[in-house]
Protein backbone atom coordinates (compact mmCIF):
# COMPACT_ATOMS: atom_id res chain seq x y z
CA UNK A 1 0.00 0.00 0.00
CA UNK A 2 1.17 3.67 -0.31
CA UNK A 3 1.21 6.43 1.81
CA UNK A 4 -0.89 9.14 1.36
CA UNK A 5 0.08 12.80 1.59
CA UNK A 6 -3.21 13.52 3.53
CA UNK A 7 -3.03 14.43 7.11
CA UNK A 8 -6.22 13.05 7.75
CA UNK A 9 -5.34 9.80 6.23
CA UNK A 10 -1.78 10.19 8.09
CA UNK A 11 -3.36 10.42 11.32
CA UNK A 12 -5.47 7.39 10.37
CA UNK A 13 -3.15 5.30 9.73
CA UNK A 14 -1.40 6.26 12.91
CA UNK A 15 -4.27 5.64 15.04
CA UNK A 16 -4.55 2.04 13.14
CA UNK A 17 -0.41 1.80 14.03
CA UNK A 18 -1.06 2.51 17.99
CA UNK A 19 -3.87 0.27 18.45
CA UNK A 20 -1.79 -2.83 17.05
CA UNK A 21 0.92 -1.73 19.21
CA UNK A 22 -1.68 -1.82 22.26
CA UNK A 23 -2.69 -5.20 21.45
CA UNK A 24 0.59 -6.64 21.22
CA UNK A 25 1.70 -5.19 24.96
CA UNK A 26 -1.69 -6.41 26.01
CA UNK A 27 -0.85 -9.46 24.82
CA UNK A 28 2.75 -9.48 26.47
CA UNK A 29 4.49 -10.26 23.54
CA UNK A 30 7.06 -8.37 21.65
CA UNK A 31 7.36 -6.99 18.48
CA UNK A 32 9.35 -9.84 17.75
CA UNK A 33 7.56 -12.42 18.85
CA UNK A 34 4.54 -11.50 16.89
CA UNK A 35 6.69 -11.39 13.64
CA UNK A 36 7.95 -14.75 14.18
CA UNK A 37 3.99 -15.90 14.94
CA UNK A 38 2.93 -14.36 11.88
CA UNK A 39 6.02 -15.68 10.11
CA UNK A 40 7.38 -11.86 9.05
CA UNK A 41 11.09 -10.79 9.33
CA UNK A 42 11.52 -9.65 12.33
CA UNK A 43 11.52 -6.32 11.42
CA UNK A 44 7.89 -6.29 10.05
CA UNK A 45 6.15 -5.44 13.03
CA UNK A 46 8.04 -2.88 14.15
CA UNK A 47 7.64 -0.97 10.98
CA UNK A 48 3.92 -2.04 11.42
CA UNK A 49 3.30 -0.27 14.90
CA UNK A 50 5.64 2.48 13.86
CA UNK A 51 4.21 3.41 10.99
CA UNK A 52 6.86 3.04 8.63
CA UNK A 53 4.74 0.19 6.85
CA UNK A 54 1.06 0.29 6.43
CA UNK A 55 -0.74 -2.93 7.43
CA UNK A 56 -2.84 -5.11 4.76
CA UNK A 57 -6.31 -5.84 6.26
CA UNK A 58 -4.53 -9.84 5.83
CA UNK A 59 -1.30 -8.53 8.19
CA UNK A 60 -3.87 -7.13 10.58
CA UNK A 61 -5.53 -10.34 10.86
CA UNK A 62 -2.70 -11.93 11.52
CA UNK A 63 -1.38 -9.27 14.43
CA UNK A 64 -4.33 -9.94 15.83
CA UNK A 65 -4.15 -13.55 15.79
CA UNK A 66 -1.11 -13.62 17.27
CA UNK A 67 -1.89 -11.63 19.84
CA UNK A 68 -5.40 -14.05 20.55
CA UNK A 69 -7.20 -10.46 20.04
CA UNK A 70 -9.67 -11.97 17.15
CA UNK A 71 -12.16 -9.49 18.47
CA UNK A 72 -10.60 -6.79 17.34
CA UNK A 73 -10.10 -7.58 13.63
CA UNK A 74 -13.73 -6.19 12.48
CA UNK A 75 -12.35 -3.12 13.76
CA UNK A 76 -9.15 -2.47 12.59
CA UNK A 77 -10.06 -3.43 9.40
CA UNK A 78 -12.90 -1.43 9.20
CA UNK A 79 -10.61 1.69 10.24
CA UNK A 80 -7.95 0.48 7.71
CA UNK A 81 -10.38 0.90 4.73
CA UNK A 82 -11.71 3.85 5.89
CA UNK A 83 -8.58 5.52 5.95
CA UNK A 84 -8.33 3.76 2.52
CA UNK A 85 -10.77 6.23 1.12
CA UNK A 86 -8.61 8.88 2.38
CA UNK A 87 -6.75 9.40 -1.24
CA UNK A 88 -8.42 7.34 -3.53
CA UNK A 89 -6.24 7.93 -6.76
CA UNK A 90 -8.69 8.47 -9.77
CA UNK A 91 -7.27 5.67 -11.52
CA UNK A 92 -9.13 3.23 -8.89
CA UNK A 93 -12.43 5.29 -8.89
CA UNK A 94 -12.51 5.80 -12.72
CA UNK A 95 -11.51 2.06 -13.84
CA UNK A 96 -14.99 1.21 -14.36
CA UNK A 97 -15.86 4.20 -16.44
CA UNK A 98 -17.01 8.19 -15.04
CA UNK A 99 -20.63 7.48 -14.98
CA UNK A 100 -20.82 5.18 -11.79
CA UNK A 101 -18.61 8.00 -10.12
CA UNK A 102 -21.07 10.79 -10.72
CA UNK A 103 -23.57 8.41 -9.72
CA UNK A 104 -21.83 7.28 -6.04
CA UNK A 105 -21.90 11.33 -5.49
CA UNK A 106 -25.89 11.54 -5.66
CA UNK A 107 -26.33 10.24 -2.22
CA UNK A 108 -23.74 13.00 -0.47
CA UNK A 109 -25.44 15.90 -2.68
CA UNK A 110 -28.86 14.43 -1.23
CA UNK A 111 -27.85 14.56 2.43
CA UNK A 112 -25.63 18.01 2.35
CA UNK A 113 -27.04 21.12 3.62
CA UNK A 114 -25.04 23.31 3.54
CA UNK A 115 -22.17 23.16 0.45
CA UNK A 116 -18.92 25.59 -0.54
CA UNK A 117 -17.11 25.34 -3.06
CA UNK A 118 -14.10 26.67 -4.82
CA UNK A 119 -13.12 26.47 -8.40
CA UNK A 120 -9.69 27.54 -9.45
CA UNK A 121 -10.39 25.46 -12.70
CA UNK A 122 -13.06 24.30 -14.26
CA UNK A 123 -16.94 25.50 -13.83
CA UNK A 124 -18.01 23.62 -11.30
CA UNK A 125 -19.64 20.46 -11.70
CA UNK A 126 -23.30 21.35 -10.28
CA UNK A 127 -23.19 24.30 -12.96
CA UNK A 128 -22.44 23.02 -15.87
CA UNK A 129 -24.32 22.41 -19.25
CA UNK A 130 -24.29 18.77 -20.64
CA UNK A 131 -22.41 20.59 -23.48
CA UNK A 132 -19.98 21.31 -21.26
CA UNK A 133 -19.68 18.87 -19.15
CA UNK A 134 -18.87 16.27 -22.11
CA UNK A 135 -16.20 18.13 -23.33
CA UNK A 136 -14.56 18.10 -20.24
CA UNK A 137 -15.21 14.49 -19.37
CA UNK A 138 -14.29 13.75 -22.40
CA UNK A 139 -10.75 15.04 -22.00
CA UNK A 140 -10.62 13.58 -18.70
CA UNK A 141 -11.60 9.83 -19.76
CA UNK A 142 -8.94 10.62 -22.85
CA UNK A 143 -5.83 11.55 -20.10
CA UNK A 144 -6.75 8.92 -17.32
CA UNK A 145 -7.81 6.83 -20.33
CA UNK A 146 -10.73 5.44 -18.37
CA UNK A 147 -13.40 3.27 -20.19
CA UNK A 148 -15.46 6.04 -22.34
CA UNK A 149 -18.68 6.18 -21.07
CA UNK A 150 -19.20 10.03 -21.39
CA UNK A 151 -22.82 10.11 -22.76
CA UNK A 152 -24.06 8.63 -19.34
CA UNK A 153 -21.92 10.09 -17.21
CA UNK A 154 -22.87 13.16 -18.33
CA UNK A 155 -26.36 12.79 -17.85
CA UNK A 156 -25.68 11.59 -14.28
CA UNK A 157 -23.82 14.88 -13.74
CA UNK A 158 -26.75 17.11 -15.46
CA UNK A 159 -29.44 15.19 -12.93
CA UNK A 160 -27.20 16.36 -9.95
CA UNK A 161 -28.45 19.58 -10.77
CA UNK A 162 -31.55 19.41 -9.56
CA UNK A 163 -30.33 19.83 -6.08
CA UNK A 164 -30.21 23.13 -6.90
CA UNK A 165 -33.80 23.86 -7.12
CA UNK A 166 -35.25 21.18 -4.72
CA UNK A 167 -34.73 20.62 -0.97
CA UNK A 168 -32.84 22.07 1.86
CA UNK A 169 -29.63 23.54 0.70
CA UNK A 170 -27.74 26.16 0.35
CA UNK A 171 -24.76 26.64 -2.33
CA UNK A 172 -22.09 29.19 -2.03
CA UNK A 173 -19.76 29.11 -4.94
CA UNK A 174 -16.15 31.21 -5.83
CA UNK A 175 -14.81 30.59 -8.88
CA UNK A 176 -11.58 32.53 -10.31
CA UNK A 177 -12.49 34.69 -13.53
CA UNK A 178 -9.69 32.75 -15.15
CA UNK A 179 -12.13 30.11 -15.53
CA UNK A 180 -14.95 32.06 -17.52
CA UNK A 181 -12.24 31.96 -19.97
CA UNK A 182 -10.37 29.39 -19.97
CA UNK A 183 -12.29 27.24 -22.97
CA UNK A 184 -13.81 23.74 -22.47
CA UNK A 185 -15.02 22.71 -25.91
CA UNK A 186 -15.80 25.44 -28.53
CA UNK A 187 -17.11 29.19 -28.57
CA UNK A 188 -20.53 27.84 -28.75
CA UNK A 189 -19.71 25.80 -25.88
CA UNK A 190 -18.65 28.17 -23.80
CA UNK A 191 -20.89 30.43 -24.55
CA UNK A 192 -24.18 28.65 -23.85
CA UNK A 193 -22.08 27.85 -20.16
CA UNK A 194 -21.48 31.60 -19.22
CA UNK A 195 -25.20 31.86 -20.19
CA UNK A 196 -26.15 29.25 -17.97
CA UNK A 197 -24.29 30.99 -15.06
CA UNK A 198 -25.80 34.05 -15.43
CA UNK A 199 -29.24 32.27 -14.98
CA UNK A 200 -28.26 29.83 -12.20
CA UNK A 201 -27.36 33.12 -9.99
CA UNK A 202 -30.55 34.34 -9.88
CA UNK A 203 -31.77 31.01 -8.07
CA UNK A 204 -32.46 31.22 -3.83
CA UNK A 205 -30.31 28.30 -2.87
CA UNK A 206 -26.75 30.25 -4.83
CA UNK A 207 -24.40 32.49 -4.04
CA UNK A 208 -22.34 32.88 -6.88
CA UNK A 209 -18.85 34.69 -6.65
CA UNK A 210 -16.53 35.86 -8.84
CA UNK A 211 -12.76 36.52 -7.70
CA UNK A 212 -11.79 39.22 -9.97
CA UNK A 213 -8.09 38.81 -12.05
CA UNK A 214 -7.61 42.07 -11.00
CA UNK A 215 -7.66 41.33 -7.12
CA UNK A 216 -4.89 42.18 -4.84
CA UNK A 217 -4.13 38.77 -3.42
CA UNK A 218 -4.57 38.27 0.35
CA UNK A 219 -5.25 34.32 -0.29
CA UNK A 220 -3.20 32.96 -3.26
CA UNK A 221 -5.07 30.59 -5.77
CA UNK A 222 -5.28 26.92 -4.18
CA UNK A 223 -6.31 23.38 -5.29
CA UNK A 224 -10.46 23.19 -6.55
CA UNK A 225 -12.06 21.58 -3.17
CA UNK A 226 -15.50 21.01 -2.16
CA UNK A 227 -16.95 21.03 1.84
CA UNK A 228 -19.77 19.48 2.48
CA UNK A 229 -21.29 21.22 5.36
CA UNK A 230 -18.86 20.92 8.13
CA UNK A 231 -17.96 17.28 8.02
CA UNK A 232 -16.14 16.54 4.93
CA UNK A 233 -13.81 18.35 2.61
CA UNK A 234 -12.80 16.83 -1.00
CA UNK A 235 -9.89 18.17 -3.18
CA UNK A 236 -9.25 17.52 -6.50
CA UNK A 237 -6.03 17.01 -7.56
CA UNK A 238 -4.19 15.78 -11.10
CA UNK A 239 -4.19 12.22 -9.84
CA UNK A 240 -6.36 12.07 -6.74
CA UNK A 241 -8.81 12.61 -4.44
CA UNK A 242 -8.85 13.33 -1.25
CA UNK A 243 -10.69 13.16 1.56
CA UNK A 244 -10.40 15.13 4.41
CA UNK A 245 -12.05 14.74 7.98
CA UNK A 246 -10.38 15.78 10.21
CA UNK A 247 -11.81 18.54 12.05
CA UNK A 248 -9.24 20.93 11.95
CA UNK A 249 -8.63 20.51 8.46
CA UNK A 250 -11.84 20.99 8.08
CA UNK A 251 -11.29 24.63 9.72
CA UNK A 252 -8.50 25.35 7.34
CA UNK A 253 -10.16 24.86 4.48
CA UNK A 254 -13.50 26.80 5.78
CA UNK A 255 -10.93 29.46 6.88
CA UNK A 256 -9.50 29.23 3.04
CA UNK A 257 -13.01 29.72 1.69
CA UNK A 258 -14.08 32.92 3.72
CA UNK A 259 -10.62 34.24 3.03
CA UNK A 260 -11.36 33.90 -0.87
CA UNK A 261 -14.97 35.09 -0.34
CA UNK A 262 -14.07 38.34 0.65
CA UNK A 263 -12.18 38.66 -2.45
CA UNK A 264 -14.90 38.00 -4.57
CA UNK A 265 -17.28 40.17 -6.45
CA UNK A 266 -21.22 39.51 -6.18
CA UNK A 267 -24.48 40.50 -7.83
CA UNK A 268 -24.26 42.96 -10.62
CA UNK A 269 -20.23 43.18 -10.87
CA UNK A 270 -20.46 39.52 -11.08
CA UNK A 271 -23.08 39.41 -14.10
CA UNK A 272 -20.70 42.16 -15.40
CA UNK A 273 -17.77 40.02 -15.58
CA UNK A 274 -19.48 36.81 -16.81
CA UNK A 275 -20.68 39.28 -19.95
CA UNK A 276 -17.24 40.16 -20.95
CA UNK A 277 -16.26 36.91 -21.03
CA UNK A 278 -19.58 36.13 -22.76
CA UNK A 279 -18.60 38.83 -25.00
CA UNK A 280 -15.00 37.31 -25.79
CA UNK A 281 -15.54 33.89 -26.14
CA UNK A 282 -15.91 34.57 -30.00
Amino acid sequence: MRTSPSSSAQQARQGIAQRLREIRLDAGLTARAVAQVAGWHESKASKIEHGRTIPSESDIRAWCTACRAEGQIPELVAASRAADLMYVEWKRLQKTGLRQLQLAKIKMYEQVRHFRVYCSNVIPGLFQTAAYAEALLSSIAAFREAPNDVTGAVAARVERARFLHEGNHRFAVLVEEWVLRSRIGDAEVMAGQLGHLLAIMSLPSVSLGIIPQSAERRMWPVETFNIFDDTLVQIELLTAEINVTQPSEIAQYARGFSHMAELAVYGTAARQLIAAAIADVS
